[in-house]
């Protein structure tokens, strides 16, 4: 083996790792965050978390990503670690469809319809096909597909220049020494561990195997250790994603390994003690890139079946390994906001738009209680809305800096402008809780004083307070449960609000002159008028956005520009329904 061999020997692998990474990441992306949906509203039915798991093992073509995900949905307690261990089995027979899609390579046979399910014929087809709808594509979902036939292209391509690099070690005698070397099943098992977990993926591991099994005589005897290995290799990377996490999300990561380790350690038990008693005479015969994907998943269906109804232990023996109590208390909100999360970028967005909806009905509730002081103040009342300012505060500084951090992994069109979305009205959720705070406070300086309005102003301030309060929950229905038609009817009623303020404030002037009202009440009653307009004005950003969002290319300065103007009928009619609604005349 020279070192242009060498070369191109890295150069396949390379190819073949790139193209793998490639197309799961794509799959991920065309599966936009659903999967993790799925998985995350699982119920404890063990049946259903085992064929959960298996699915979107297969569609994403990763167990290592799939158990990162459980463990991330634990670490943030949106799963018990019992709900996990099932799909854990699942998914490691899902992984296995990877080898079954690499073995088309060891098709053999001269016909014409044979040939066709060669690599080296479609290969060249689907990545033309890839690259022609990647450069008309315009959607997400074409733009994805494309990039998933590229990439299992170009990983199909590493595979076959892996194994012409390789063709001359078949009868290399050092090589075949080595070979010997790893029949030895211990060895083989631990070559397959640490190679699996260099690499961090057994599909790929698999793969590297099942491409060095086209050009060199590996034995069965060979084979079989090594793929026993790389099922424990892979155990490394919901290993290293716990590290940083709680006791549960540690407990998943050594569930996963014990099942790969007891698995192996009985299947393998099994096996090779009828051998020394059999003598299987196909262990010396050359196994092939399709003999061993049925390893593969010959291993993973038996040690599932022998260990399944034993899903309990593995809990119990997880819980005794990690030592800590069990999570019982509250699970901080935040959690949600988990960093393992940021791989699955239409998840992270899911997660993220549920803390900022949460936080708008916080600032809702903020406004309605602050409002209520001025009918009956209450002091509790009043540290209640302090509370709920200070609480909004710390949700907008953990889900903004979350989602930059989202911003700089890549996404599909949607999840950007969903982000977009949620960065502009976490400020101005954020601007209503310290509006309604405000509020407040003039509420507890009239009691402090014990001053009261005329009863005038408090007709008057009843009607803005009503006409707020309806804008605020137009304004975060549609934030929550993303409703144009709803949104498209803030901006109308922002309008009304407006003009209340200017009637209240000509009355408040009007009473001034006569002597009915003092200079304090009036600074106070301009004060919360104020609060009020720019509450109203927070509400019509946060419709504006979403709506120009939907639009696209529109702008907020042209929409209000617009339906000022009176080219929106459907504005002036609303104008006009909120109008008579809250009248003050």
């Amino acid at each position: 083996m020279d070192i242009f061999t060498i070369l191109s020997l890295i150069g396949g692998l390379v190819m073949f790792l790139y193209g793998m990474d490639l197309m799961g990441d794509s799959l991920k992306k065309l599966a936009g965050g659903k999967l993790e949906s799925i998985l995350a509203r699982l119920t404890s039915a063990r049946w259903k978390g085992f064929l959960l798991g298996l699915g979107v093992t297969a569609v994403i073509q990763s167990s290592s990503a799939t158990t990162v995900m459980l463990v991330g949905f634990v670490n943030s307690g949106i799963m018990k670690l019992g709900q996990t261990i099932s799909i854990i089995m699942g998914a490691n027979i899902g992984t296995t469809i990877t080898s079954w899609l690499l073995s088309t390579a060891d098709i053999k046979g001269t016909a014409v319809l044979i040939k066709l399910f060669k690599p080296e014929s479609f290969t060249p087809i689907l990545a033309a096909i890839g690259l022609l709808m990647g450069m008309t594509a315009k959607n997400d979902q074409k733009r994805n597909t494309s990039t998933i036939l590229l990439g299992f292209a170009i990983l199909m391509f590493g595979m076959e220049t892996m194994s012409a690099s390789v063709e001359g070690l078949r009868d290399n005698e050092a090589f075949t020494n080595l070979l010997t070397m790893f029949s030895n099943p211990l060895m083989g098992i631990l070559v397959g561990t640490i190679f699996t977990a260099v690499i961090q993926s057994s599909s790929a591991s698999v793969g590297v195997l099942q491409a060095l099994s086209l050009s060199c005589v590996i034995p069965y005897q060979t084979a079989i250790p090594v793929i026993l290995g790389q099922n424990i290799g892979t155990t490394i990377t919901p290993i290293i994603s716990a590290v940083s996490g709680n006791a549960e999300s540690k407990r998943v990561a050594l569930v996963c390994l014990y099942i790969k380790l007891v698995g192996v350690i009985i299947v393998a038990g099994i096996f090779y003690l009828l051998h020394s008693f059999i003598g299987f005479d196909f262990m010396t015969q050359q196994v092939g890139a399709l003999n061993i994907a049925v390893v593969h998943t010959l291993f993973n269906i038996l040690s599932t079946v022998i260990l399944i109804p034993f899903c309990s232990l593995f809990e119990k023996l997880a819980i005794k390994t990690v030592k800590g109590k069990a999570e019982d208390k509250e699970v901080d909100v935040f959690a949600a906001l988990d960093e393992r999360f940021l791989q699955m970028p239409g998840f992270a967005v899911e997660k993220s738009k549920d803390l900022v909806c949460d936080m708008a009905g916080i600032a809702v509730e903020s406004f309605k209680k602050a409002t209520a002081l001025f009918k009956n103040f209450d002091m509790n009342t009043f540290t209640e809305v302090c509370e709920l300012e200070t609480k909004i505060d710390k949700y907008e500084d953990k889900t903004s800096t979350y989602l930059v951090k989202i911003a700089a992994n890549q996404m599909s069109a949607k999840d950007s402008k969903v982000v977009t979305e949620l960065l502009h009205c976490i400020g101005d959720i954020e601007r209503i809780s310290d509006h309604a705070l405000n509020i407040a406070e003039a509420a507890k300086e009239i009691y402090d004083k014990q001053i009261t309005f005329s009863d005038k102003a408090k007709a008057d301030l009843a009607v803005i307070t009503d006409a707020v309060s309806e804008i605020l929950d137009l304004a975060v229905y549609a934030l929550v449960h993303d409703d144009l038609a709803t949104a498209r009817r803030v901006e109308p009623l922002e309008q009304v609000i407006d003009r209340l303020k200017r009637l209240i404030k000509n009355g408040h002037i009007s009473r001034l002159r006569q002597g009915n009202c003092t200079m304090e009440l009036g600074f106070i009653l301009s004060d919360l008028l104020t609060n009020y307009e720019r509450i109203s004005d927070h509400c019509s950003n946060i419709a504006v956005c979403f709506i120009e969002l939907s639009h696209g290319s529109m702008g907020a300065h042209e929409y209000l520009n617009q339906i000022k103007s009176g080219e929106e009928t459907e504005f002036s009619e609303l104008y006009e329904v909120y109008k008579e609604k809250y009248d003050i005349a």
